[in-house]
């Protein structure tokens, strides 16, 4: 998008943190600079003007949610200093979304912000508009917590970074004047956070999976949102160690420049995760976390003991979006049956379609089709036709089977080539049962999971190509893949820099193996963690369990 919507998005997002900390009592040198921006960026006949003609939805109505957001919490600060022709033409600027059709996904709750920051100051905004938003919203209702973002029906991080917080935020602003709608709204997320807590590991971090991954501490938005709502959806104590934890993982990671901006990337510096939608400062979504700080410190939420994780169940299916989550020392990992259509977002099939997304090794993307270490293919099977050299991997699927511990698909990486992949959980490990029809020949390399190598030629630890197993035994962890066909060739894959979320120099144990036109069935072991190789599972008992 052009330039002056980037530096509206750089402005206007960090009214997300900014308006919540003052709601609560604090203070800030960007409140003066603020509200001269919000008076010269609405002004049509000032430089800094954020522009007009807003006749159809563009990034400029995502940043308008913010500043309707501000007005509606936080009116002393963000509208009542404004002399009166700063207010008239601020709210001429905003009132543009009044006729602006918002597209059918998350966004239906840009254009609410906007109306009820308005309606906060006096200004009038198009009731009807509003509740076609808010009737919209709620045919994205899937039921248990879980909202589909629009057509391309992704489940991902977009329901608590967007639906659930905002929807929440919602129920703080108009309890008075809906309580029944505000009382779904806080329902909704109650049933969520009973799935959502276990995306979140014992040191805070959250398993990385899906777009927008640059947002980073967004992730953690849903409890200080619910907090901000008097949602208590979990116990106090336990929503505030959630969040608290999060942001302090978050803030021991090099995410920021040297003038403590934040960057583009996930736990480091990356533009190669970032989306085509990210402009510099996108990534202050992340202010979202902050909600709570609009609370008064007498607030039971403050005022509760911060807790722990409590002990889960090991293995944890969550059928509405496909995911069977492991509870492994050291990190949490989701199995995950892919999303059932690919989308038009940037590297779809790494985000999405992945076998397996880990708290802790992250996941990665490729930089290039032609070799396994440009494709970077962790926690993926590569499929490759002999007479070609580009590999391919699973995207869209057809979701065939979730129970509790298995997940079925069923997916085409190429014409003439089907394939069945049955994902068991087997704590500590996980296996993969691949089931390949193909009617040409085909090579295909099954990647575990990526680790961080050192620096050093040796890569500080033990490096294992055995005859069915290739594992990287490493100071920080553990990362192995064992091939129980023997079948195929073992070899640890150096991906190419910056490829993963986590780590920018990873290895990639892979089993590599060449197949003709026919049907194969190939078994896969799969383990990552901080304890020593464990002995392998039953194997056999475990798949004829799962059949």
């Amino acid at each position: 998008y052009p330039p002056v919507f980037a530096w509206m998005e750089g402005f206007s997002r960090v009214l997300w943190g900014l308006a919540p900390l003052l709601a609560g009592g604090g203070d800030s040198p960007l409140l003066k600079r603020v509200q001269e921006g919000l008076a010269n960026g609405s002004d049509p006949n000032h430089p800094e003007y954020s522009g007009g003609g807003i006749d159809h939805p563009d990034q400029r109505m995502v940043e308008m949610a913010a500043i309707g957001f501000a007005l509606a919490l936080a009116p002393e600060h963000f509208w009542e200093p404004l002399s009166r022709e700063g207010k008239d033409h601020l709210a001429a600027f905003l009132s543009q979304l009044e006729a602006v059709e918002p597209p059918a996904n998350n966004w239906r709750f840009f254009r609410v912000m906007v109306g009820l920051g308005l309606k906060r100051v006096g200004r009038p905004f198009s009731e009807e508009a509003l509740e076609a938003d808010l009737d919209h919203i709620d045919t994205l209702y899937l039921g248990d917590g879980w909202y589909s973002d629009g057509p391309s029906g992704a489940l991902d991080y977009y329901n608590p970074f967007a639906f659930h917080s905002l929807g929440l935020a919602y129920a703080r602003l108009m309890a008075d004047s809906e309580p029944e709608r505000c009382a779904k709204f806080r329902e909704r997320a109650a049933l969520f956070a009973q799935q959502y807590l276990h995306w979140f590991d014992g040191e805070g971090r959250a398993i990385p999976y899906g777009r927008s991954m640059g947002y980073r501490f967004a992730q953690s938005a849903f409890w200080s949102a619910a907090a901000l709502a008097d949602c208590e959806a979990l116990p106090w104590g336990t929503m505030k160690g959630l969040l608290l934890r999060n942001l302090r993982w978050w803030l021991r990671q090099p995410i920021f420049a040297r003038d403590g901006v934040l960057t583009i990337g996930y736990a480091y510096p990356n533009l190669i995760f970032s989306e085509e939608y990210n402009g510099p400062g996108s990534v202050y979504w992340a202010l979202k976390g902050f909600f709570a700080l609009a609370l008064p410190e007498s607030h039971p939420f403050w005022k509760a003991e911060e807790a722990p994780l409590s002990k889960t169940s090991p293995v944890i299916a969550q059928k509405r979006c496909g995911w069977i989550i492991q509870n492994l020392p050291g990190h949490k990992v989701a199995l995950t049956s892919g999303q059932s259509k690919s989308a038009d977002f940037s590297n779809f099939d790494a985000r999405y379609a992945k076998f397996a997304y880990s708290s802790a090794y992250g996941f990665s993307v490729s930089r290039g089709g032609q070799s396994l270490r440009q494709g970077a293919f962790d926690s993926m099977l590569a499929v490759c036709a002999s007479s070609d050299s580009v590999w391919r991997v699973r995207s869209g699927h057809e979701l065939l089977e979730v129970t509790d511990r298995t997940l079925l698909s069923r997916w085409s990486p190429i014409a003439g080539v089907t394939i069945e992949t049955r994902l068991i959980a087997a704590n500590p490990w996980h296996l993969r049962v691949h089931r390949i029809i193909t009617e040409r020949s085909l090579i295909c390399a099954d990647g575990g999971f990526a680790i961080l190598r050192g620096g050093d030629a040796r890569e500080q630890g033990d490096l294992i190509i055995g005859e069915d197993r290739a594992v990287a035994c490493l100071p920080w962890g553990v990362s192995a893949i064992v091939d129980l066909s023997q079948t195929r060739e073992p070899e640890l894959v150096r991906a190419e820099a910056n490829s993963n979320a986590m780590a920018n120099r990873t290895l990639i144990p892979t089993l590599r193996g060449e197949i003709s036109p026919g049907a194969h069935q190939w078994i896969t072991a799969v383990y990552a963690g901080t304890d020593p190789l464990p002995d392998l599972p039953e194997v056999e008992e475990l798949i004829r369990s799962s059949d």
